[in-house]
């Protein structure tokens, strides 16, 4: 049996924090220009498809695509309800959390995707009825913890932690706290995705919650016992979305079937469609023609059909009234994977400074159970 000191390991995942925040000099993040100096970073990580924040979390845990591991989005499809998948019961692979509970090692997870349920000591998972922007309602989270008391023992030693709404402040205060207890925790934060939702990516507001979120692991990093070890991950690069082009609309207009669209990018089931995609003006905002060898790569499933991007600032809109519209979010991501980069850094005793080159975002999986000391199973 494994036995580690108390938070050996503290995992932050910043939803939606692309590569191009850490590379931008002006940031005043200098709790993660530290770890970023002090230890070992990728110079960018490539997503799997959908990059979007459910499955993507996901694959961090198993090392394994969503074809693989069964969490196609953030919702199940229409015909299985349409719910979140808020349960570990759907996984269809084991993830970390279950190699460290074999390992013996205490684990915890706060607002984690797919954590319902989770092998873990201590679980805040991610369960909501109610949202606002990036923050979910507390006692939704708090029905679901383990053990039961959690939140009041952490509100015992953090009382404003009992707020209607937990978001990135009191999931540090969570974090904090089980820092004290877990082996390894496991963090996601969540304001910045929704700010660059709202408002855009690399805006002025978008970069005042990097620093903002810098200050916050700043305070998990001066909680994290003597020995322990941080890693800084996130799901999904941004895009700004100026446009929203509605290709329904166009398709109808020109009698033209079998084209699916996914928002970041449009899908076409048959070489007609797929030449009609390409003779379109750039009024319809297309892109790249994602390369055979990209599609068998990245969605084998998909292998044998037409994939296309959209053109920087356009989003691909599901409505079939008018061709252009406003886009619903500012900003978005669940475009191709090799659109935009996540980032990888870890430091603490025992990793030495280096800049490692591009990898997939599933490779992180087995980084950290390296740094657990513990084997993923694979099946």
């Amino acid at each position: 049996m494994t036995t580690l000191l108390a938070a050996a390991l503290l995992v932050v995942s910043v939803d939606g924090l692309d590569q191009r925040y850490l590379d931008n000099p002006s940031l005043k993040i200098p709790n993660l220009r530290r770890v970023l100096k002090e230890g070992e970073s990728s110079i960018g990580v490539i997503g799997i498809l959908p990059t979007v924040t459910w499955p993507s979390h996901t694959t961090i845990l198993t090392g394994t695509d969503a074809w693989d591991h069964g969490i196609l989005s953030n919702r199940r499809p229409a015909d299985e309800g349409g719910d979140y998948y808020w349960s570990v019961s759907l996984l269809k692979r084991p993830t970390l959390l279950d190699a460290a509970a074999k390992a013996g090692l205490k684990t915890a997870t706060i607002t984690w995707p797919v954590t319902v349920d989770a092998p873990v000591a201590f679980n805040l998972p991610e369960y909501f009825k109610r949202r606002r922007g990036g923050s979910m309602d507390t006692p939704s989270i708090c029905s679901k913890a383990k053990p039961a008391t959690l939140c009041k023992e952490i509100a015992a030693r953090f009382p404003s932690f009992q707020q209607e709404w937990m978001d990135d402040r009191t999931r540090t205060l969570a974090t904090r706290y089980l820092l004290q207890k877990a082996d390894a925790v496991f963090v996601h934060l969540v304001d910045l995705d929704s700010e660059a939702h709202d408002n855009g990516p690399f805006t002025v507001e978008a970069h005042a919650i990097v620093e903002r979120t810098d200050e916050l692991i700043g305070e998990m990093l001066g909680a994290l016992p003597k020995g322990g070890r941080f890693v800084l991950v996130s799901d999904h690069g941004f895009e700004k979305a100026v446009k929203s082009v509605n290709l329904k609309f166009a398709a109808e207009r020109d009698n033209i079937t079998g084209i699916e669209i996914r928002g970041g990018f449009v899908i076409a089931a048959a070489p007609l469609a797929a030449a009609w995609l390409r003779q379109l003006s750039a009024e319809h905002g297309i892109g790249r023609e994602i390369p055979a060898a990209e599609i068998e790569r990245f969605a084998p499933p998909l292998k044998g059909k037409f994939i296309f991007e959209p053109a920087p600032g356009v989003w691909f809109g599901p409505g079939n009234d008018v061709l252009i519209a406003k886009p619903h979010e500012t900003g978005n991501h669940g475009h191709w994977p090799t659109r935009y980069r996540s980032v990888y850094a870890a430091w603490g005793p025992g990793i030495r400074p280096a800049r490692l080159p591009e990898f997939h975002l599933g490779e992180i999986a087995d980084r950290l159970a390296g740094l657990l000391r513990v084997k993923m199973e694979k099946r």
